[in-house]
């Protein structure tokens, strides 16, 4: 399996993947696992859902192009892109508290995971990134839109378009991470969500329909379907597959 799905004591429902050998990519199995795990968290005994990766190395690097490169064309790529979208928008809007465990890099998608959690956590000295812009294509899983809801329409344009891996320092001052811990990250992570695992899950689900209203009557669900679209379209070109041409070959060559 590529993910493990774990009810703690405490109350909360914990999401790991479990590919550390690919840095935690994500697959289609991983893209199963996390629509289970949002299903099993709608359960009434269930306060709140952490996600995060095996290991220390990375929480996840993105779509895994050893799988996906096998995409080229928009109506090949797009079946695989609105399916990811709709099942972060199910975790961004899930009525529950939802926290993204960021034990190590973060890369592209794996940003657009963590950007549909209402808290991100992460350990100091680690490095994220949107660097879909580098890939030649953009955030195709929502996670553009998503962040203009969380960002300033400045620090969501520059993180986006500028592409580049960040500190963990410097994406907490630009909002993205709420919080850095060092040391054992589920104990950090407990310690954040204590207090509020306390309060009845009514009380989180009452909260929590404050911003899944607003979204609904923004509709971000529209927007972000347009973004799967635009990024669809970005898949199919050139650029980028040039660009997956020189990632394969490069995995290749190191495996020599």
């Amino acid at each position: 399996m590529s993910y493990t799905i774990e009810k703690r004591e405490k109350g909360y429902l914990l999401f790991t993947i479990t590919r550390s050998e690919k840095r935690n990519a994500i697959n289609y199995e991983v893209m199963e696992g996390l629509r289970e795990a949002v299903n099993r968290a709608a359960d009434s005994d269930i306060k709140a859902l952490i996600i995060t990766g095996e290991g220390s190395q990375a929480f996840c690097s993105g779509g895994d192009l050893s799988v996906f490169h096998l995409l080229h064309t928009k109506e090949e790529a797009y079946p695989m892109l609105s399916m990811m979208a709709n099942i972060l928008y199910s975790l961004l809007t899930l009525p529950i508290p939802t926290i993204a465990l960021i034990n190590g890099t973060a890369i592209g998608g794996g940003c657009e995971i963590a950007a549909a959690c209402d808290f991100r956590l992460a350990r100091k000295g680690i490095k994220a990134g949107f660097v879909q812009g580098k890939q030649a294509i953009t955030t195709g899983w929502g996670g553009g839109s998503i962040l203009a809801e969380k960002l300033s329409a400045a620090s969501a344009m520059k993180l986006l378009m500028e592409a580049e891996l960040q500190t963990a320092e410097d994406l907490k001052n630009a909002g993205f991470f709420n919080a850095l811990f060092e040391n054992d990250s589920l104990q950090a992570c407990e310690v954040f969500i204590d207090k509020m695992v306390t309060k009845d899950v009514s009380v989180l689900q009452s909260y929590k329909k404050v911003w899944t209203r607003k979204w609904e009557e923004t509709k971000l669900r529209e927007r972000i379907e347009e973004e799967v679209r635009n990024c669809s379209l970005l898949w199919e070109s050139d650029a980028h597959h040039n660009y997956v041409k020189t990632f394969m070959r490069k995995k290749t060559m190191d495996k020599e």
